[in-house]
């Protein structure tokens, strides 16, 4: 069997779609648009799994967050290495609960194609972050968890009922936690709340289970890429999923990084490794995709391998820094090149 290959999420949203966000008549009928072009789109490049490119979202990490009467805008702030920051809206009253879940998304795009569809979840962890430090009168913090927890488990059930190909969970914040606890300890506490989740599931369900990480990719650039490796993934690889996707393209070492996976990836999971840069304006060549496979299968068993992008390419509704022709043209890269290394393998 050829090695599997994988887009992560989220492709660039056409201009007219942006253009009408804000109009209630409109957006509707601007998704669906944007939705097919990306189906078809994705289909032309010969990914053998689509994603509905998250079109529909105002971010990846924001589509549950419900009404503004029960949030407040000055939440938690990611910094980014350019200098622009991503602001998190703080929950303000409880309960926590989905304002929307993303088998709604799923059985939308699974309506315009006869491939597997992939769908991508936030993390738990990144939701945890909505609570507030000082709390909030009534609704204590160890409820709150209980009620996110239910909530990420109900959200990630529905795509797999509805029948996602893999569920996969975006840990962005993974390697962020390095840089607000140096100790690992928030990390830790971010696996452990994934995994309360996780083994709602059964061994089965598991495998079609998967988490991304990755420095985070935003208007080109980067929160994490100066975090080092060899803090995050040996915890990382504790989350008890079936398949991994990190990133690996823009690593100044990817030999190293490969190196520490061999080491730490479980013995029945798969990791997808990137072979393509989203916020590098060059698109790489389909032989050099080849190369960067090759040289992850001289680390890990080509049984427990696949590729993927590093990133999505517009994880933010507002991120116009890649045109979807290039985000494209980079996932039709990383299908010919994981072809062409399979079949160097010969598998």
């Amino acid at each position: 069997m050829a090695i599997p290959t994988e887009p992560i999420g989220s492709v660039p949203r056409p201009a007219e779609l942006l253009a009408g966000l804000n109009d209630q008549n409109a957006v509707g009928e601007l998704v669906d648009q944007a939705l097919t072009d990306t189906i078809q789109r994705f289909e032309a490049t010969g990914s053998p799994v689509v994603t509905d490119g998250e079109q529909g979202k105002s971010s990846f990490v924001t589509y549950p967050i419900g009404p503004p009467t029960t949030y407040e805008p000055d939440g938690a702030v990611i910094p980014f290495a350019d200098g622009h920051t991503r602001q998190l809206p703080r929950l303000a009253a409880g309960p926590f609960q989905y304002a929307a879940t993303s088998s709604q998304y799923l059985v939308k795009a699974r309506t315009l194609t006869d491939r597997p569809v992939k769908q991508a979840v936030i993390a738990p962890s990144a939701l945890s972050l909505l609570y507030p430090a000082d709390g909030i009168a009534d609704y204590p913090r160890e409820k709150f968890l209980e009620d996110l927890v239910n909530e990420t488990e109900a959200d990630i059930r529905g795509s797999l009922d509805a029948g996602a190909h893999v569920v996969q969970i975006d840990f962005t914040e993974g390697r962020l936690s390095l840089k607000l606890d140096p100790s690992g300890g928030l990390l830790k506490s971010f696996v452990e709340l994934i995994n309360h989740v996780v083994d709602r599931f059964s061994d089965e369900e598991k495998q079609r289970l998967g988490l991304h990480t990755c420095p985070g990719g935003d208007l080109d650039s980067t929160h994490s890429l100066d975090v080092d490796y060899a803090g995050l993934l040996p915890d990382l690889f504790q989350v008890h999923v079936g398949n991994f996707y990190v990133q690996l393209a823009s690593e100044t070492d990817p030999d190293r990084v490969l190196r520490i996976i061999a080491e730490h990836l479980p013995a029945n999971a798969r990791v997808f490794v990137g072979v393509t840069d989203p916020i590098d304006p060059r698109v790489e060549s389909a032989e050099e995709v080849r190369d960067r496979v090759l040289k992850a299968a001289e680390h890990i068993p080509v049984d427990q391998l696949g590729t993927c992008d590093d990133c999505g390419f517009s994880p933010f509704a507002d991120d116009t820094s890649t045109s979807r022709d290039i985000a494209f043209a980079k996932i039709t890269a990383r299908v010919e090149g994981t072809k062409l290394a399979s079949e160097a393998l010969g598998v």
